[in-house]
């Protein structure tokens, strides 16, 4: 990953981390119990730098920043049913985009920039390199972190169903570096089925 001087990259990024440092909610990886949206954050940033030899900031930075502060705003606080959920995901996607917004701000970043990096944040702009590889790096911390758990949670069937609308919104490449994640076996080869299907 490219290196950056700028000091307000170095404060942004320190500010991220203290939000999402707060998160209440622990998940085991690696061995180690971590804050789920502390440790989010790292392994979509450690994603974006093995996607691209060269991420922009604004990349970077969205990928801190994807998830900050997502417990704040629960699910529970939104109506049941895929019409709720549907609605609850637009909010968070819009709070994490504002948050970020501010903590920028008050790193010294401009207007200019900041509206880059929040239009990456809300994947407006699909069609842009930088939402896309920020997509990826999402959809492969999602696999690794959370894919066993869904399909316990949610049986085979479901599965199948999640980790295939997962990988259509990834890029090829992508899709080969999901068949590398340290999971169980089993998920990898579910993982290569499904891929086969598109």
């Amino acid at each position: 990953m490219t290196s950056t001087d700028d000091p307000r990259f170095e404060r942004a990024i320190k500010a991220i981390d203290r939000a999402n440092a707060d998160d209440p909610h622990l998940i085991e990886l690696r061995g180690e119990r971590v804050p789920k949206e502390l440790t989010h954050a790292a392994l979509a940033s450690e994603w974006v730098g093995r996607l691209t030899p060269t991420p922009s900031e604004e990349l970077r930075l969205a990928a801190r920043a994807h998830h900050l502060r997502r417990w704040s705003l629960p699910r529970s606080d939104f109506p049941k049913g895929r019409k709720g959920y549907l609605v609850w995901r637009q909010a968070l996607k819009q709070r994490h985009a504002d948050e970020a917004a501010q903590i920028l701000e008050s790193c010294g970043y401009d207007g200019a920039f900041v509206e880059r990096v929040t239009r990456t944040i809300l994947r407006k702009n699909l069609e842009h390199a930088d939402a896309q590889i920020l997509e990826d790096a999402l959809c492969l911390v999602f696999f690794e972190t959370q894919l066993g758990d869904l399909a316990t949670q949610l049986g085979e069937e479901k599965t199948r169903s999640v980790g295939i609308k997962t990988l259509r919104k990834m890029s090829p490449g992508a899709r080969e570096a999901a068949l590398e994640l340290p999971i169980d076996s089993a998920y990898i080869e579910l993982l290569r089925q499904l891929c086969a299907t598109l």
